[in-house]
């Protein structure tokens, strides 16, 4: 529990610049949490570590590099995103300091549970095997999916900034970015099954698994709402929509619009 209580310090420390702007918990913060952790596990663990645990710690790093280098890219280059984001996000100037911290903790606590795997396979000495071999693979293939995503929706917003996305990895769901975040976490998850020897382990990591999974699908029908918004006349649209499922290759689910407990 020390081990994992320093992780939540450090991602608490690391998210507070959501205090200058309250988005930034879960956006430029958690990419700052998770480079933060991973080189928190690198020090940490310096004795113990194998070659399968300091990659796993290195993609935590690589992970919230590329994430807050490319929201902050984003934020300061596109003009259209910055437009569209102050119709969508509230800009958090009411919130009382009460309801900032809440997110703030339940945001950081979160991102420690994310990276537990890791630190459970770290604390039990399982160094490299093939959960770690595995799950390092996975995550590897979530992180340049997401990318490839990132770089896709670039390009095509630039050649036409007012159309929606229907080209390379968007031709297979609507939301590839998030489904490579998915497949990231599922990656980290598997690279520790085998080292959870307790209920608190078993308990950190799959409350991370599950509330990254949860927010992934959220972020999904926020986007979804927007898009319903901004092309729902469009017959392109609607007939992309209704054949491309919006999270997850081959399964037949089009929309989330309808879930609310999916809080948006």
């Amino acid at each position: 529990m020390k081990a994992f209580l320093i992780l939540l310090i450090v991602a608490l420390v690391a998210s507070s610049i959501g205090f200058k702007k309250y988005v930034y918990f879960i956006s430029l913060g958690y990419g700052f949490s998770i480079s933060a952790i991973g080189i928190t596990l690198l020090i940490l663990f310096s004795k113990e570590l194998t070659i399968g645990t300091i990659l796993l710690s290195v993609l935590f790093i690589i992970y919230g590099i590329r994430l807050s280098g490319y929201l902050a890219y984003r934020e300061i280059k596109s003009a259209s995103y910055n437009r569209t984001m102050k119709k969508e996000i509230k800009d958090g100037k009411g919130m009382s300091i009460i309801a900032k911290s809440a997110i703030w903790i339940t945001s950081a606590l979160l991102y420690a549970c994310e990276t537990a795997p890791v630190l459970f396979r770290l604390e039990n000495k399982k160094g490299t095997d093939v959960f770690a071999i595995v799950g390092l693979i996975i995550m590897i293939l979530g992180l340049s999916l997401e990318t490839l995503a990132d770089l896709q929706k670039n390009k095509a917003k630039k050649i036409n900034p007012n159309r929606f996305v229907d080209t390379g990895l968007f031709k297979l769901v609507r939301c590839p970015n998030y489904l490579g975040e998915m497949i990231f976490w599922t990656g980290v998850l598997f690279s520790g099954i085998n080292s959870f020897n307790s209920f608190a382990a078993w308990f950190f990591s799959l409350v991370g698994y599950i509330g990254i999974i949860y927010v992934m699908f959220g972020g999904a029908r926020r986007l979804e709402m927007r898009q319903n918004r901004n092309y729902g006349s469009d017959p392109e649209y609607q007939k992309y929509v209704s054949s491309t499922p919006i999270m997850l290759p081959f399964i037949p689910l089009y929309s989330v619009e309808k879930h609310k407990w999916l809080v948006a």
